[in-house]
């Protein structure tokens, strides 16, 4: 007589096989989530270091060069902003050679911003279907890793690759392409990465997970926009390195020691291409879920417009105007401000939330908060203005960030069968959102000449977002 193998403490063996096991609590939880975390932070960082700091400061200097050239090549740029801000206010006049300059600065300024959005919003657009996309492959995956393993691992270390690829962009047309092909591969990474969540925690974990999941997110963002501010200084483009190494070696990390059940005795219904393509309208049948993917492309777009130019309207819209060193080393500090009461309101609103079994007051709070927030560098364009609207504007993001990912899951359509695919066709909402923010940014700083009407555009579309979620019934 033979007896039932009892199932490992902490652990509830999956009810499907081929699926991943539960978390109840205890060592296994803990090690899942601390590398889980870690993951999330390496591939934020590389966005909050590259993409924020390292990126808009290799444009610019492309830019520079490509404006400024012959004995125009030594302009301080600083200085002609300034002199700029008192010829408009009438207290200075400029030479026939700083009037000169000043429409090279004009030239300079509108192709940074636009060069920037293009390579930004490329990348954005290119990664849109590749969280469903590998959500949809990694749900039908067998492997003896589990079914999300190989593309954490394998988006990771190519990711990683990539970046360093971008770092000898000598051109724009270059690093448009491997800066979009970098972010194709983190998202391939970065979609099953967050599938294991719904995977592996039960549901009324949800919200505390995301929230600490959040603080993993914000607190790589914050590392990385830190650990630029500190490098660029003295490796320059070199800074690219030790991002591509963090990325790899924490993606990683998570496969080998939150390590998932094999998934070769999963069972795989037939498919063929054009099935599965449509497999991905399924989802968007739900009243619910398309409301919530709403509601966060518009917040992704709110969120993208008024961070598009942060480094170059520290250089150009507040006044007085910093130089780029100064630009650079003002940014961390900005993060830095930022954090405590983002990880404060992630940990209250996460727990808040799951207690509550509430959603939609949270994200609605949220929303209205962070456009709130954007009102004090619209009204008042100075670098004390930039620092209260990003601490206010963190605590907004840090309660949106803790019950938005818990309320999509909320309203999956099929959370064991589909989930990657679904959550996956959520994450392309960020994507997407991602990618039409810096155009639209980029746009209107081309229009307007200044950066003042990129504030009031991100304050519409946040109250658009708050206004989304509204019609959302399954969750309270």
């Amino acid at each position: 007589m033979t007896t039932a193998r009892p199932a490992p403490p902490h652990l509830a063996e999956p009810a499907v096989p081929g699926t991943s096991m539960t978390y109840l609590g205890g060592p296994p939880f803990r090690r899942y989530l601390f590398v889980y975390i870690l993951a999330m932070a390496g591939i934020t960082a590389a966005y909050g270091g590259i993409g924020a700091i390292i990126l808009p400061l290799h444009i610019q200097d492309i830019e520079f060069a490509h404006w400024f050239t012959g004995p125009d090549a030594t302009a301080d740029l600083q200085r002609l902003t300034n002199l700029k801000a008192r010829i408009e206010a009438g207290v200075a006049t400029a030479t026939a050679q700083e009037q000169h300059q000043l429409g090279l600065l004009a030239s300079y300024e509108a192709a940074r911003a636009s060069s920037l959005s293009i390579v930004t919003a490329v990348g954005a657009i290119a990664t849109m279907l590749v969280q469903p996309v590998a959500g949809l492959l990694s749900d039908r995956t067998r492997s003896r890793w589990g079914r999300r393993a190989p593309y954490v691992a394998g988006g990771a270390v190519l990711g990683a690759a990539l970046l360093i690829g971008v770092r000898y962009s000598a051109g724009i047309g270059l690093m448009i392409a491997l800066w979009a092909l970098a972010q194709v591969a983190i998202n391939l990474a970065q979609g099953p990465l967050n599938t294991t969540v719904p995977d592996r925690i039960p549901e009324n974990r949800l919200a505390t997970v995301s929230a600490l999941s959040g603080i993993g997110t914000s607190v790589g963002a914050l590392l990385g926009s830190v650990a630029a501010g500190l490098v660029f200084g003295i490796l320059g483009l070199d800074s690219y390195f030790p991002f591509a190494l963090a990325l790899a070696v924490t993606g990683l990390l998570f496969v080998l020691v939150a390590r998932d059940r094999s998934s070769l005795a999963l069972q795989v219904p037939d498919a063929n291409g054009a099935g599965l393509l449509k497999s991905f309208l399924v989802p968007l049948r739900s009243a619910d879920f398309r409301w919530v993917w709403i509601a966060s492309l518009t917040m992704a777009i709110s969120y993208a417009v008024s961070n598009a130019f942060g480094l170059y309207m520290m250089q150009s819209y507040i006044q007085p105007a910093l130089s780029a060193a100064e630009a650079t080393r003002i940014v961390p500090v900005l993060s830095i401000v930022t954090l405590p009461g983002m990880l404060v309101s992630m940990l209250v609103t996460g727990r808040w939330s799951d207690r509550a079994g509430r959603r939609k007051p949270f994200v609605i709070g949220a929303s209205i908060l962070f456009a709130a927030s954007m009102l004090v560098p619209l009204l008042w364009p100075a670098l004390p203005a930039l620092f209260v609207q990003a601490v206010a504007g963190g605590v907004a993001i840090g309660c949106y960030l803790a019950v938005d990912r818990a309320l999509l899951i909320d309203v999956l359509p099929d959370r064991t069968g589909a989930a990657g695919r679904d959550l996956g066709l959520g994450g392309m909402g960020f994507s997407l959102g991602g990618a039409i923010g810096p155009v639209l940014a980029g746009q209107v700083v081309g229009l307007t000449g200044g950066y003042r009407m990129v504030w009031v555009m991100a304050i519409l579309v946040a109250l658009v977002a708050t206004v989304a979620i509204v019609p959302v019934k399954k969750v309270a």
